[in-house]
This record gives C-alpha cells, structure tokens and sequence, in this order.
C-alpha cells in the first residue's frame, strides 16, 4: 500500500487564476506527459508503456476514441491527456486490504475525487457487509456466488441494472451483454447514454446508421470543416494533428462554440519544429462564439441562406441530383425554412452578427467537400437530437455523405464507447440482432427495451430495481442530480463495481457491496497460460487489437472477461448453453461468435490481426445506401429552440478541466483557462459579474432552477465557486464536473435520446453563505478539501 494519505489534500482557497492560453499543446505538454509517468510509474516503466502506445504491437490509449492515421503510426503516437491516463492507470501505487482497514467508508466519503483516484490501483476482490463501517476482502468465487444469489432471489430479472462504461474491451462488452440478455433482461444502461446518446438518435433517423460517416483522410482532404460544440485541444487532442493536415492541404476550419478554447485556436506539434521555436498553425480561421443552445438556430440559418442561394440563381447551390436519388423530405424541409426561419431570431438565439452567419453559409457554398464535427456541446441540450438533424439536413442539401473528404463526424469520447454499442450495450438492440445471438447460443433473449442511464436511476430510486453491476466506470460521478442518483444507489440491495482504480461509486452503496478488480488495458492478460488479446473500436469504425504487456497490480486481479465469464458460470451452472469457460480461456472463441452474430465481423479473427486491422460497412458512406424507413437519407422538420437568458439568471455549460478525462481528475492544472490548485470556479464574463453586483474572485453559490411540466419550480444548490472573469458570452457561464452534476435534475433530459441536459442549466448566483429557503433539501456531499465542505440541495416545491 502506498501511503498518499496528506498529499492530494488541497484547499480551493488556494486556487491561483491566470490569463487562458492561445494554444494548445507545445513543450508544455510534453513536459507534464513525462512529470506525471515519472510520478506514477518511474522513468523505466514511463518509457516502456509510452513507447507501446497506440502501436501496432502495443495497446489502444485507455482514454479518447480518436483512431489513427490508416498506414502510419508517429513513434509517439499520444497526447498529453493520453500519458496522463496511460500514468493513472499504470501507476505503481496500490490500494490494498490494508488500506481498506485503515480508511472506513465514511472516511473516504469526504476525499475528494481526485484524492481517491491518486491512491493507486486495486489489488483484491472486497466486500461492505449490511451495516460494516470497511470494506474487507472476499474470494472470487464467494464474491460470483454473493452476486448470483442476489440476482437468482429477484422477482424479476428487470429488478437488476447492469451498468457499461466505454472502457470495456468488445469482448468484454459482448459477453457482458450475453450474460444479461441470458438472465432475461436488457437493462443495459451505458456512458453513451449521457454523451452521444443524442447523436445516434439523430443519425439513425436521417441516414440510418448512428456513426459517422468519415475516416481521417477525408479530414485531412476536406475544404471545409465545421467544429461545433466541442474542444479538441483536451477532449481529442490527437485530432489536433489531423486538423494540422487538413490545413496543410488547403482546408478552412470554422470553430463554433461558447468559449474560446485554446485547441480551436492554434496547435503547437511538439514533434515537429515550428511546434517547438514558433508560432505553430492556426486552427480556426473564424471562430464563432455562439450562446450556449444556439446551434440549431445557426444550422436552420445556415440552411436558409444557402436554400435563398439555391433561388437566387436556381440549379448552382444545391445538388438536386443527390437530393432526387437519395433524399426524402426535402420539399417539406424547404418549406419549413422559407416560413419560419426569421434572420433576426437566428441572431438573438445564437449572438452571432449577421455578417457572420452569412460568411459562413458562402463557405458551405463554395465548398465541395464539407465536414461536420461535433461532440458534447450540440448533444447535452433538450433539442440535441434536433440541432444534429439540422446539422445533417444542411450537408444533405449539397449532397455532404457519401464522398470522399465530407460526412458527419461526431467524436466520441471514450476509447470503445462506439465498440461497446455495436457489441450490444444497448437496451433497445434490434430484433435482427437478438435473433442472431440467440441462434448461436440458444438462448432466448427479452425482446421487451430495457432501462437507460436516467431511467435506471428512476427505477432504483422508485424501488422497482435494487441490484446494480457496473462495469468499469463511475456511476455516480458520471450522471446528474447527485443527491437523487446517490440516495437511488444507497437503495439497493446490492451495488457491484468492476473496477481498476477506487472512485466515489465504491462508497455511495447499496446494503452491501462489491468491488471486483479488473486487468486494465495496459495489463498482460494471460488465460490458461496463453496471452490473450483484446479488440477496440474507435471514432470512425475502425476495429483494431489491444495487447496489454505490464505485470499486473497483484495477482488477484482478473481481466473483465474472465470476472463476467466467471460470474456468468456462478449465476446459470455448468450445463449452460453458452461455453462460458471456453470464453474465458480463449478470447479467439469469443471473437468467433461475434463474427457469427454481427454483421461486419466475419473472418473477425483473421481481419484484425492485419496491421490496422479493419473498417467496418457503412452503408451511407460506402454506397449512397440509407436503411432508413423511406429507404432514403430523411430531412427532418423541427422547430427551433433556443435558450434566453431570463432576467438576473444565467445559462450554464458544465465541462471537463483539462486535467481530467470524464469523472477521473488527473491534476488541479487547467492549464488552457489559466486555473491551477483548485476545480471550483466559475467561468463568467465580466459584464455579468458587475451587473449581479460581485468582484472578481468573489466566492458565490450557485442555484440552478428547472420548471417541471406541472409548473413546480426545482431549485438545487452547489456550494463554494470562485466568480473568474472570462470571455464567454454575456449570460453563459461554464464550469467543471462532477462538482457541477448536483445542479443538474434528473428530469431534465433531451427529447427522443433522454440524455441529461448538462450544457444547459439556468441558474442564479447566491453569495456565500447567504440564507437559503426553509423548503429546500440539503445534502452533504464529497468534500472538497479536508477543510472545506461542499453541499448540494435540490426540490424546492
């Protein structure tokens, strides 16, 4: 056990505020790449996992989806934030039974975040007995028959959750979802739930397939990119260098979002000299800074202008030719956009000039091969799904999908996100692919939908679930309205999380508890003497190997495969259909089933073992095919929405640091935005910080208000953020999560996808400390330091 017990404490009075950076990346990232391997895993382990890193031979980065240039490998082939989650999860730090004996749960419940993740990996199965202050160890094969029994007691196999967070392998993933769908259920909420949930909803119903349509050379051979809704320079940094190419190759990139980001500005390449002694390249050539929720009404006036184009000189603008063959809707769609888009709401909505807007529907015009790219920003809103079908009309009309160098291009967060739903991590999985799993495994799977993210929460908080697994991730962190998803947890019967690192979902519990330690990416996996191999997915659908070749943390971890093989095998007997033990032994077995139940895999074994391993089909970008149910790519007609600042109040966008990828905190070092030594700030502009009457460095509440369908005003609290001047627009804060996820209601969920609205919550400031309504409801939650204490409160009635 390795004791950090006092150093990863911090006091956000400490915080220090500097001016933001004007580009990404540079000897500074490379600098704190080296700084955090050396901290975690010292120079010989550094250099042996870095120089492994997204390699042919190597491992898949356990971080961002972003794939590699087809052909071509850099010898450093990451970024920053990727040594920085290769570091966190190589460490050689350990969180032992000792330590579990030394820190009750209570204890850890006030560390924070980051505190937790620094203490190292886990080395042992362990179990919270009803009513025990510590966790204590268990066998596995205790832990299998504990789990089992739980779920083999329910009523119903719909009482169970089963968790997926991105990180988990295909095969992992496809087991997974066999052994549920098996048990009778498809309860299978997952992490794409909350991000890109909204995306799939969207392009399955206007090009039939809920993927994008592009690879890294269209990028890089594209005239026109559009970047909406997302910061590359933390998020994706990799996709930096792909945009560095683009612009060489002539391309102009317009970056379309409410803050300034440093990696949608200029990108410095630290393995190339002008990255190092100059300047750079310049990423954006227009940067516009639109309000938060008002890229639909940029994209509706987008496409009015260029539809104006189209009947200023009829037969130049749009391609009628792809239109006719393979587009349904369009006449309606025109229509709709010559009687309802007005200029001046798409200004007031979006705070752009018209100028602007008109600059930017000439480059669409004159380009003949545009990019689309977008991520949380365009999905996290409640008409997400309808800003992305507006974005996809607007490429249809010139005939965008389909064509080398254009397509849609939505960038996935995590590093098999994209794989996991594909290997059916979905509680809504077609009929076509139900029947085939259950062909090869003569199983009978439930054809009733399951629960997602929101409503599994529901479900838990309502008594009708009370049995949750999650594999991998951290729940609790990861979804909104704290106080509701943690007292929905504390409900259950029994909460299991398959884990690599300790994080809050391991101390917010049911009546008893289970961590399950699990290989991770960077780990050999070796099963019955045999080195085992796992595949990935990323971005842009290309399916590649992963091999792990470190020692793992101690021998009682298991791979995922093994821990959901091994439970399966504990849960349905040995005589059971599916060769459970088979699975586990053989990975290649696995691999051979898939390729037997999902189109795309066949020959899976041998496909992914060529150097980049393989694409798989899709149907609108290799064929100008659209399953869809007019058989055509759709335009779809919807109303526009946008987000008016009300009178005293302010839009909020939650958002990563860049010091952290999702829930995990790497460092207290924004390094971009200038803030170092604390996660408590708020992002605002100066004009509103002298209108609500503060200072700059005041410390403030915030209070977010949602009005609920019967008309009930919900107000919820976050304690204790630093007011830091910054240039957003007038109205629109920003500020980190998980800190920020309290203000965020359950109910308060995207049309169509049911993704929490994270990107978009009104709140209101209150000075610290200040009297708080006598109806609203208060919380403890996580500390923020081991002096400070942070609330949240919610449901004012």
């Amino acid at each position: 056990m390795t004791d950090t017990t006092d150093r990863y404490t911090f006091d956000e009075d400490d915080v220090v505020v500097t001016h933001e950076k004007s580009y990404a990346a540079g000897v500074p990232a490379v600098l704190v790449s080296l700084r955090r391997g050396l901290e975690q895993m010292g120079p010989v382990r550094t250099a042996r996992t870095l120089m492994r890193l997204n390699q042919r031979e190597g491992f898949d980065c356990p971080g961002c989806a972003w794939p590699e240039t087809p052909g071509h490998r850099k010898h450093a082939e990451f970024c920053e934030n990727g040594a920085k989650a290769v570091a966190e999860e190589a460490t050689t730090r350990t969180v032992t039974p000792e330590f579990f004996a030394a820190h009750s749960v209570s204890d850890l419940l006030g560390r924070t975040e980051f505190w937790l993740g620094q203490q190292g990996r886990l080395t042992h199965p362990m179990v919270l007995l009803p009513g025990a202050s510590h966790y204590e160890p268990i066998g596995w094969d205790a832990a299998f028959a504990m789990i089992a029994g739980e779920l083999r007691a329910l009523t119903s196999p719909h009482e169970a959750v089963f968790y997926t967070s991105g990180r988990t392998s295909n095969e992992a993933a496809f087991v997974y979802q066999l052994m549920i769908r098996a048990f009778g259920t498809n309860n299978l909420p997952d992490c794409s739930n909350m991000c890109h949930e909204s995306s799939g909803s969207a392009l399955v119903e206007t090009i039939g397939i809920g993927k994008g349509s592009v690879s890294v050379p269209d990028l890089e051979n594209a005239d026109l990119i559009l970047i909406a809704g997302q910061n590359p320079g933390t998020n994706h940094p990799r996709m930096l260098s792909t945009l560095e190419k683009a612009k060489a190759n002539g391309a102009r990139v317009i970056a379309i979002n409410p803050l300034p980001e440093a990696g949608l500005l200029r990108f410095k390449d630290p393995q190339k000299v002008h990255g190092v002694v100059g300047d750079g390249v310049q990423i954006a050539d227009e940067f516009l800074q639109i309000r938060i929720g008002g890229d639909q009404a940029l994209f509706q006036g987008l496409a009015k202008l260029v539809l104006d184009a189209e009947d200023a000189a009829p037969g130049t603008v749009l391609d009628h030719d792809f239109l006719r063959e393979h587009c349904a809707g369009f006449d309606d769609y025109a229509a709709h956009l010559r009687r309802t888009v007005d200029m001046d709401t798409v200004i007031a909505a979006t705070g752009l000039t018209l100028a602007q807007i008109q600059q930017t529907a000439e480059a669409l015009i004159a380009s003949t091969k545009t990019i689309i790219c977008w991520a949380m920003g365009l999905t996290q809103q409640t008409h997400g799904v309808a800003t992305i079908q507006d974005a996809v009309a607007l490429l249809l009309m010139r005939g965008m999908i389909g064509k080398p160098g254009a397509g849609v291009c939505p960038v996935r967060g995590h590093s098999n996100v994209q794989g996991d739903r594909t290997m059916g991590i979905w509680e809504k999985m077609p009929e076509s692919f139900l029947a085939a799993l259950d062909a090869e495994f003569g199983i009978r799977s439930p054809r009733e939908h399951g629960l997602d993210a929101v409503d599994s929460i529901r479900a838990m908080r309502d008594g009708t679930a009370s049995v949750f697994v999650g594999m991998g991730g951290n729940f609790v962190s990861a979804t909104p309205d704290t106080e509701t998803t943690e007292a929905a947890l504390r409900g259950c019967a029994l909460t299991v999380q398959v884990s690599t690192k300790l994080n809050r979902s391991h101390l917010v519990t049911g009546r008893t508890a289970l961590i399950l330690p699990s290989l991770g990416r960077t780990d050999k996996d070796v099963q019955s003497g045999k080195k085992q191999q796992v595949t990935v997915e990323d971005s842009m659908s290309m399916v590649h190997l992963s091999r792990g070749s470190l020692t793992p943390a101690g021998d009682h971890l298991r791979s995922e495969v093994a821990i959901v093989c091994g439970l399966a095998q504990a849960l349905f007997g040995p005589d059971h259909s599916v060769p459970w033990a088979e699975f586990t032994a053989d990975y290649d077995r696995i691999r051979d089933s898939i390729a037997r139940v999902i189109p795309g895999f066949e020959d899976f074994n041998t496909k992914v073992r060529g150097p980049d391993g393989f694409g798989l089909p899709h149907p609108p970008r290799d064929e100008r095919r659209f399953v869809t149910d007019t058989g055509k790519a759709n335009f779809v007609v919807n109303d526009l929405h946008w987000l008016p600042v009300p009178q005293g109040k302010l839009i909020l966008q939650t958002m990563r640091s860049h010091d952290q990828y999702n829930t995990t905190i790497y460092g207290l070092d924004d390094r971009y935005r200038g803030v170092k030594g604390g996660r408590r700030v708020l992002f605002i502009a100066a004009e509103d910080i002298a209108a609500l009457g503060y200072a700059d460095g005041d410390r403030v509440d915030l209070i977010s208000e949602w009005t609920t369908p019967d008309g009930t005003v919900q107000e919820r609290r976050a304690d204790d953020f630093r007011l830091v001047p910054y240039p957003t627009p007038v109205g629109n804060v920003a500020a980190y999560y998980p800190e920020t996820n309290p203000l965020i209601p359950l109910d308060h969920v995207a049309r169509k996808s049911n993704t929490p609205v994270s990107k978009a919550i009104t709140i209101r400031l209150a000075t610290r400390g200040s009297a708080r309504n006598p109806n609203q409801r208060y919380e403890p939650t996580q500390s923020q330091s081991r002096s400070r204490h942070g609330h949240t409160v919610r449901n004012m009635t």
